[in-house]
């Protein structure tokens, strides 16, 4: 944990922010004085950046005994319509109603003269993320494969919640959901991207002429990924929280199956950018074809057209990951010595292992 600003990222006052050519990420006179506001710990406060978010920023807290977690945008100027932490903090209290793994929302600041977005704190919860290594107690091969099974069970049970009535009908509109994507993120292609990647278009093109009909609608999470998932500290195999909400709404649930599969890393397959969780390569895990058999069991959903959602999870990756190659190119990403310039080559990969889903290459497949 860090008790002293580094005068770059954390800054002592609003007064140093205000010296800045690039504002900070936290002000610590701010963040103690909200902190008092809402009745949390007391005296100094020390930090440390938590998580492996190329986007929204996540800190742990703590103060005087008390450990909370204050998440927070990048850097403005900011895209319309994303990063929204008022929006992320209201569906987390809401799913937490109907009994979905999260944690606790304690508090919301809309203001922006703060911290220069906004910012919510929440509960910090005693648990694993896994990612590139693998905690004793889940590294027994009846772990990895409970492990597994986990993600996919914390999946299905989202996907069976009712979201016609109350407050989740006001997430969002499940109609044309598929439509709005592609538009969507085609729309971000041509406003974020630094270089010519014709991939782009084509599958685009693919997605459009394939619009998979007659889908059932769920809250969608939108970054599905054992990445976003908290295992108890104990075994068996438990999540405790699942995590990043900024993209969730109502929509086709296989667009999260199709994300969470794409993205799976499998032993024998070529990895992308958006494999963020290695160890799943190991014995014992289970394989995308198997995660997505038992969310079939678990829903009794068709999954014929999966390829599709898995072709579009791969497409919008490309188009995201391009973005943040923009900004690197730029400049804008001056601490990033690793992920932004992987993606000069990470991006074309993860445009042709969409365009293998999309049956538009031939795949070599495992």
């Amino acid at each position: 944990m860090h008790t002293v600003p580094d005068g770059v990222e954390v800054v002592a006052s609003r007064d140093a922010a205000r010296h800045l050519d690039s504002p900070p990420l936290l002000v610590v006179d701010t963040v103690t004085a909200f902190l008092d506001a809402h009745g949390v710990g007391h005296g100094p406060i020390a930090w440390r950046r938590i998580g492996d978010g190329q986007s929204n920023v996540t800190y742990l807290i703590e103060r005087g005994g008390d450990r909370v977690v204050l998440r927070r945008g990048p850097r403005p100027p900011l895209p319309k319509s994303t990063h929204d932490m008022v929006r992320e903090a209201r569906v987390q209290r809401i799913l937490r109603g109907h009994g979905v793994p999260v944690p606790e929302i304690l508090a919301v600041c809309e203001d922006e003269s703060l911290l220069g977005v906004p910012f919510y704190l929440m509960s910090h919860l005693d648990g694993t993320v896994v990612t590139d290594t693998v905690p004793a107690r889940l590294s027994p091969l009846a772990q990895r494969r409970a492990t597994s099974e986990a993600v996919v069970d914390a999946l299905v049970a989202l996907h069976r919640i009712d979201v016609t009535e109350g407050e989740l009908a006001s997430l969002g509109s499940p109609d044309g959901y598929l439509r709005r994507q592609v538009e969507r993120f085609s729309g971000l292609w041509e406003v974020n991207a630094s270089r010519g990647l014709p991939a782009v278009e084509r599958i685009a093109d693919w997605l459009g002429r394939n619009l998979p009909t007659g889908g059932t609608a769920s809250v969608v999470h939108g970054d599905y990924r054992m990445g976003n998932l908290m295992f108890a500290p104990e075994a068996p195999a438990r999540i405790v929280a699942i995590l990043d909400w900024e993209m969730a709404t109502l929509g086709d649930p296989l667009a999260d199956l199709g994300y969470l599969t794409a993205t799976w890393s499998e032993a024998g397959t070529p990895s992308t950018p958006l494999e963020l969780t290695p160890v799943t390569r190991a014995p014992g895990y289970l394989t995308r074809r198997r995660l997505a058999d038992r969310y079939r069991s678990g829903t009794g959903l068709d999954l014929t057209a999966l390829p599709w959602y898995q072709t579009l999870a791969l497409w919008k990756a490309a188009i995201f990951c391009e973005a943040i190659y923009t900004r690197w190119r730029r400049g804008e990403r001056p601490h990033d010595t690793d992920f932004g310039p992987s993606l000069e080559a990470g991006v074309p990969r993860l445009l042709s292992t969409a365009a293998q889903y999309a049956g538009l290459i031939a795949t070599p497949r495992v």
